[in-house]
C-alpha cells in the first residue's frame, strides 16, 4: 500500500519478530514493505517514521469523527482518569454518553455500552434471540457486522463463485476456525432486493429472530439502499415479528448526527453503535426499544463486560457526542465531503470517464462504473477496480491515503482542510492522468 522508508521498515521488523504478520488485526497487514506504520497523528493527517505526512480518509476505518489527537476529547480524558478509571459500578460519563445517543438517535429509548462494535453485533443478536424465542439470523451479502462466528459469512471479501445462485444464496464462511455447524443459524441475502428477501421470509420468516443490515455497506464502497427499501426492511421485519437491527458501527455519528436513523427515517428496533462515537477511543453501544433492552438482565439475556462502561472510553465518547451535539461537526465534514465528491465528479467528466459516488458526504465510496451497484455482486463485477487500485496507489506514494484498492470509502474527520481537499484532488487528477497513460 504504502513504500516504507528506513525507519519504517526497522520499526515494522521489530513488529514482525514479536506479532503475525506485525499486525493487530489481519486486515493491516498489506506486505512486509507496504503496511502502514504511524509514528505520530494530528488533525486530518498521520506521519509515519521517516517523518512523512499523509492526509488521512482512512482515519482508522472511521473512528477518527473529530480529528486524531483533539485536544478537547483529550482533555475530557485527562481530566477522568485522575479520579479512577474501572470501577464495576455505575459512573457518570457512562450515565450521559447513554443520554446523550438517546437525545440525538431518534427512537432509541435505553442503552447499553460495550467495548468493539463486534461485542454490540454479538449481543444486539442474542437479546433478538432472547426476545423471540428463535435462532435464525438474516444478513445481507457484502455486509461485515464483526468478528464473532454468528456474522464471519459472506462478507465483501467472499468469492463470488461461492455464495449460490442469487435467488438461493449460501453462506461462504470468511475464516478457519469458524464451526460449520452455525451456518445452519445463517441465512444470506443479496442487498437492494425485495423480491428475494420476500421469498426466503415466506418460507422461513416465522423461524427468523433477526434481520441485522448495515444501512450503508460499509465495507462496500459505501452502497446505499434503493429508495425505500429500508421503509420496506421496517415492513416486512414487522409483518414476521423479527427484530430489525440497524448495525451502525461504521454510520453511527458519522453520516448524521442521529446515524441512520436520522439519515433515512427510518426507527429499527435497535441499532449498533461505536467507531465514531469515540473519535478513536475503543468505545461502543446498543440501544433501542425499552421494550428488547429490558430483557437484558438476570433470568434474561446476558450482557456484561470488565471493561463496559470504563471511565476512559466514556468519557472520550461524552466529550465527542457533546461536540456533535454543538452543531459544529457535520457543517464541518459535510463541507470537506462534498467539495470532494464535486471535484471528483468534475475531473472525471473532463477526462470521461464514469465515476459514481456511494454514500454520504462523511463516509463515501468512489466507484469508476457507468451506473451504480446495486449490490455486492455487482460491485464485484462492474466496476473498474484496477483503475481504483492504480489512481489510489499514486495518491498514496505522494501523500494522499484512501483505502488502497477503492472498495473501502473515503472517511472524513471535522479538522480535515480545505487546503487537504485541493490537495488531495490535485493527486486524483494527477492519478487519473497516470492511469489513463
Amino acid at each position: 500500500m504504502i513504500k516504507q522508508g528506513t525507519k519504517s521498515k526497522e520499526f515494522f521488523k521489530r513488529a514482525m519478530a514479536v506479532t503475525p504478520n506485525g499486525v493487530s488485526s489481519n486486515y493491516r497487514f498489506y506486505g512486509e514493505e507496504e503496511t502502514v506504520v504511524v509514528a505520530d497523528a494530528k488533525g486530518g493527517h498521520i506521519f509515519d517514521h521517516d517523518g512523512n505526512r499523509y492526509i488521512d480518509y482512512r482515519l482508522g476505518w472511521g473512528p477518527v469523527l473529530i480529528g486524531h489527537a483533539n485536544e478537547f476529547v483529550n482533555q475530557r480524558v485527562k481530566e477522568a482518569i485522575d479520579h479512577g478509571v474501572s470501577f464495576a459500578g455505575t459512573q457518570k460519563y457512562e450515565v450521559s454518553v447513554c443520554e446523550r445517543i438517546i437525545d440525538l438517535c431518534p427512537g432509541v429509548e435505553m442503552v447499553r455500552l460495550a467495548n468493539t462494535g463486534t461485542e454490540c453485533t454479538m449481543h444486539a443478536l442474542r437479546l433478538a434471540r432472547g426476545h423471540t424465542g428463535r435462532d435464525l439470523i438474516l444478513k445481507f451479502e457484502g455486509s461485515y457486522h464483526g468478528a464473532h462466528d454468528n456474522v464471519m459469512w459472506s462478507t465483501q471479501g467472499a468469492p463470488l463463485d461461492q455464495v449460490g445462485n442469487r435467488r438461493r444464496p449460501t453462506p461462504y464462511k470468511n475464516s478457519l476456525g469458524v464451526p460449520k455447524v452455525i451456518e445452519d443459524l445463517i441465512i444470506t441475502c443479496p442487498w437492494n432486493d425485495e423480491e428475494v428477501l420476500s421469498e426466503i421470509l415466506a418460507e422461513r420468516g416465522e423461524e427468523i429472530a433477526a434481520i441485522i443490515v448495515e444501512p450503508i455497506l460499509g465495507n462496500s464502497n459505501g452502497l446505499l439502499p434503493a429508495e425505500g427499501y429500508h421503509q420496506f426492511l421496517r415492513k416486512i421485519c414487522d409483518e414476521y415479528g423479527i427484530v430489525l437491527i440497524f448495525d451502525e458501527v461504521k454510520t453511527g455519528f458519522r453520516i448524521a448526527p442521529g446515524g441512520a436513523r436520522e439519515f433515512f427515517g427510518v426507527t429499527p428496533d435497535i441499532s449498533t453503535y461505536a467507531k465514531a462515537m469515540g473519535n478513536g477511543y475503543p468505545v461502543a453501544a446498543f440501544g433501542g426499544k425499552k421494550e428488547i433492552m429490558m430483557k437484558l438482565g438476570y433470568g434474561g439475556v446476558f450482557q456484561g463486560g470488565t471493561y463496559t462502561g470504563n471511565v476512559v472510553s466514556t468519557a472520550a465518547a461524552d466529550a465527542t457526542l457533546e461536540l456533535i451535539q454543538s452543531g459544529e461537526v457535520f457543517s464541518k465534514i459535510n463541507k470537506h465531503g462534498l467539495m470532494l465528491q464535486a471535484g471528483i465528479k468534475e475531473i472525471c467528466a473532463r477526462h470521461s470517464i464514469p465515476v459514481v459516488i456511494n454514500g454520504a458526504p462523511g463516509m463515501f465510496g468512489v466507484c469508476f462504473a457507468d451506473e451504480a451497484p446495486k449490490d455486492w455482486r455487482e460491485l464485484k463485477t462492474k466496476p473498474n477496480w484496477g483503475l481504483s487500485t492504480a489512481v489510489y496507489q499514486h495518491m498514496i506514494h505522494n501523500g494522499v491515503m484512501p483505502e488502497g484498492g477503492g472498495v473501502e470509502p473515503f472517511f472524513i474527520c471535522m479538522e480535515h482542510t480545505d487546503a487537504d481537499a485541493e490537495e488531495t484532488l490535485v493527486r486524483f487528477e494527477e492519478g487519473i492522468v497516470k492511469a489513463k497513460g
